[in-house]
């Protein structure tokens, strides 16, 4: 059994192949477990829908999906019914308004296919507005920007520091950064977790200082 406490930093570690994103795949029900259950808040997830558990998680992932719509409704995705006041405060939190009251019409800027007018660490800030304006109480995030700009990079991480305060987050770990902002790691290989604790405690293991260079 692996627990991940509420309000805390729980971070999945492990070489490709591991398990971390089978892990978020499950908790975001896009499939089912075929063995052991996993508890949110002292209910089984299988017995709830589909529905009401995206509602209380917010996923930031490597790959963004920009819609080819404008910058207000891109970040409105987040929240149904969401007010202009909202998506503003969420986009200032993520430190994306500055770019977008910049853009040619603003938040009404459409942002293309794909978001071909936007850079990563733009998109990035985008996905992270969203999760702001989800304000759910689960985070789950999948590390995404090791290919920025070390300014870029900055930013975001800021923000991303920001939005987990005070929420149960669960991150896919990829650097020792990261790492040493969590409170707890799981450490991951071929779909099993085969050791768990602090940095400190990880230290001990071969495995753990290999994935990381220590």
């Amino acid at each position: 059994n692996v627990l991940m406490e509420a309000g805390k930093r729980t971070a999945l570690v492990g070489h490709s192949g591991s398990g971390k994103s089978s892990i978020f795949n499950l908790l975001m029900k896009f499939y089912n477990p075929t063995a052991g259950k996993i508890i949110i808040d002292g209910q089984d997830i299988d017995s709830s829908s589909i529905q009401s558990i995206r509602q209380n998680i917010a996923l930031v992932s490597q790959e963004v999906f920009i819609f080819d719509d404008t910058a207000e409704a891109n970040i409105a995705y987040g929240l149904d019914g969401a007010t202009e006041e909202q998506i503003i405060a969420a986009a200032k939190s993520a430190f994306c308004h500055d770019f977008i009251i910049n853009l040619p019409e603003g938040y009404s800027t459409k942002l293309g296919t794909l978001g071909e007018k936007l850079s990563g660490g733009q998109k990035q800030r985008i996905a992270i507005a969203r999760a702001f304006l989800r304000n759910s109480p689960i985070l789950l995030l999948d590390e995404a920007t090791s290919a920025l700009d070390p300014k870029t990079e900055a930013d975001i991480q800021a923000a991303l520091d920001d939005l987990s305060k005070n929420r149960t987050t669960i991150i896919i770990a990829h650097r020792l950064s990261t790492v040493m902002k969590a409170d707890k790691m799981v450490l991951l290989n071929k779909g099993k977790v085969i050791a768990e604790g602090t940095h400190n405690d990880l230290l001990s293991n071969q495995e753990y200082k290999t994935l990381f260079g220590l």
